[in-house]
């Protein structure tokens, strides 16, 4: 099982996130390319929020079609072109991941690569190995 790890050495998380994940040899894993807010039919959300959220959907289906859930996601990065939107990333993120608490990166950059994107996001989960996984 991953150790979700705030060690009183490091600065206590500001939100709903872990300073690490550690984890033994014997998981599978899977690494998720960065999600956009487009949706399976190609439509594009309007808006950062709506964007985000969709973002966080693709990525929770592409973890669970690989036989993963939300609570095996140990590390999420997310890309934003709005500055100012650290509160928003944090209320979709517990809205989408609940009281899942990764490994967490937020960056603010310029752009994504089409200028109708305002947000990327990407993740990592690990599931223990075992018999027939």
């Amino acid at each position: 099982m991953p150790r979700y790890l705030n060690p009183p050495t490091a600065p206590k998380p500001a939100s709903r996130y872990s300073q690490a994940v550690a984890c033994g040899a014997a998981y599978k894993r899977v690494v998720v390319s960065g999600q956009i807010g487009v949706d399976a039919a190609g439509q594009l959300a309007e808006g950062l929020e709506a964007q985000m959220g969709q973002a966080f959907d693709n990525l929770l289906a592409i973890v669970a079609a690989a036989g993963l859930g939300a609570s095996d996601i140990v590390k999420i990065s997310c890309f934003v072109t709005q500055s100012g939107s650290v509160a928003t990333f944090r209320r979709v993120r517990e809205a989408k991941l609940g009281a899942v608490a990764p490994a967490c990166t937020y960056l603010e950059v310029a752009g994504l690569a089409d200028p109708a994107y305002l947000v990327e996001v990407e993740g990592e989960a690990l599931q223990e190995a075992g018999p027939g996984r």
